[in-house]
């Protein structure tokens, strides 16, 4: 294989490779949170807590069906990195291809149930009591852009396999600075509430749809497809969602835990502490950007160079990648630490949320440090192929800790408990990544 912008991840220096591509997935993430942080903040000082707990409600909903497109692109780019790696172009196409049609044929058939379901699928997720009505008026137009959000994921991890972090990253701004553009267009200068809010959610995500064609149409790809790659193949397809049904258990697991805490938190603090997990959450998703960056930016990384056989780099990658990770993470938890106060006025001015939500941040946010070990040990089996390990280990946190103890330890401690069990589950899910992370790094023999 020539020269092309996927060979410079088997030759490039690891820290230079690990800042390029990590930084852009970083920032894509960072721009990300920062819109949903902001379109909460939006509707938490022009709308009221109950649209807070409204779009906390919500969200797991739709990202959980636009998870089938980012399960297809963590599938199919894991494949795509370690055949461009072989110097297998042709399979690398073909993957991609078929990743095209999976995703469109899937959503399709997950959007449409969601609205023939509508009622009975936000009163599982939590939508109880005054939280209803906003609930609906949300969802209804927010799920108008999934069909677009899918595939924009599906790409972003496509290109990311191809040495494009910076395009990936792009995916991610664009419907980010689009949305902090339309949100106080649409709820406040329009008068449009909660559904301005959901519309200008929902036309970022077609615009972030766009972008991305527009880039995998071009010269500048080396995935350019003809109609022979849309056609599914047997063996193709089974990788992909063999590979990608790591993410998309990771997401099933993320929404059933979203089922769970919205009834616990419904049934030991009522509606407000709903409102609590939604500012705890946006805080988590925006934190947490520069870890889940580097998790992203070595997968291709690994990949390629597991694909090439060179597993001195495969070693050097997820080495270097735990350790900037964890003095990252150490870093954040220091920020929570002296500023949970600050983060919580951001998002509201109810003198209740103010009171009781910095101490709950505190707990949830107790064992940061451990995160990027959960994080990159999984993430490192799925880049290299390894569907059982990377499924067993991103079940670990939210399937087999944090959910039964969110249902046990309130019975105890209350409210409280809801929170304890976040640190108890990261702590649990990090020892267990170490052991089997170093277990698999130690059997790895040098080309």
């Amino acid at each position: 294989m020539g020269k092309t912008q996927s060979s410079l991840l088997g030759t490039e220096n690891i820290n230079k490779l690990l800042i390029s591509q990590s930084v852009p997935a970083s920032i894509g993430i960072l721009v990300m949170s920062v819109y949903m942080i902001v379109d909460t903040i939006f509707v938490g000082h022009w709308v009221g807590s109950l649209a807070i707990a409204a779009i906390t409600v919500v969200l797991p909903i739709t990202f959980l069906i636009s998870s089938v497109g980012m399960a297809i692109g963590v599938g199919g780019g894991s494949m795509i990195s370690r055949a461009l790696g072989a110097g297998n172009l042709e399979k690398a196409k073909s993957t991609y291809g078929n990743q095209v049609t999976m995703v469109v044929a899937l959503v399709l058939l997950a959007v449409i149930p969601g609205y023939m379901f509508d009622d009975q699928i936000l009163h599982l997720f939590g939508a109880q009591g005054d939280i209803l009505q906003p609930s609906k008026e949300y969802y209804h137009i927010i799920l108008l852009g999934v069909p677009f959000l899918a595939p924009a994921m599906m790409a972003n991890n496509v290109i990311r396999a191809q040495g494009f972090p910076k395009v990936a990253m792009n995916i991610m701004l664009v419907p980010a600075l689009i949305n902090l553009v339309l949100d106080p267009l649409f709820i406040y200068v329009l008068d449009g509430g909660l559904a301005g809010a959901a519309w200008a959610t929902s036309l970022s995500y077609l615009f972030s749809f766009l972008y991305a064609v527009k880039f995998l149409s071009s010269s500048k790809s080396e995935l350019n497809i003809n109609l022979s790659h849309l056609r599914l193949q047997k063996k193709t397809v089974k990788e992909i969602t063999s590979l990608g049904m790591v993410t998309l258990a990771r997401q099933g697991a993320v929404s059933i835990l979203s089922i769970v805490l919205n009834h616990s938190l419904f049934k030991y603090g009522g509606e407000i502490y709903i409102s609590v997990y939604g500012i705890i959450s946006r805080i988590l998703m925006f934190v947490l950007f520069p870890v889940i960056g580097l998790a992203q930016g070595m997968l291709p990384i690994a990949g390629f160079n597991y694909g090439a056989k060179d597993f001195q780099r495969v070693r050097e990658v997820v080495k270097k990648a735990i350790i900037y990770a964890t003095i990252l993470a150490v870093l954040i938890f220091i920020l929570i630490l002296f500023g949970r106060d600050i983060m919580v006025h951001i998002f509201t001015t109810d003198s209740e949320l103010l009171a009781i939500t910095p101490p709950a941040i505190f707990i949830v946010f107790l064992v940061t440090p451990f995160i990027p070990i959960q994080l990159i040990g999984a993430a490192y089996f799925q880049a290299i192929g390894k569907v059982k390990p990377a499924l067993i280990l991103t079940l670990t946190r939210q399937g087999l800790f944090l959910i039964p103890l969110v249902y046990i330890l309130p019975n105890y401690f209350g409210i409280d408990g809801i929170w304890m069990a976040f640190p108890i589950a990261d702590t649990l899910s990090a020892a267990i990544t170490l052991f089997a992370l170093l277990r698999e790094l130690k059997g790895l023999k040098y080309a």
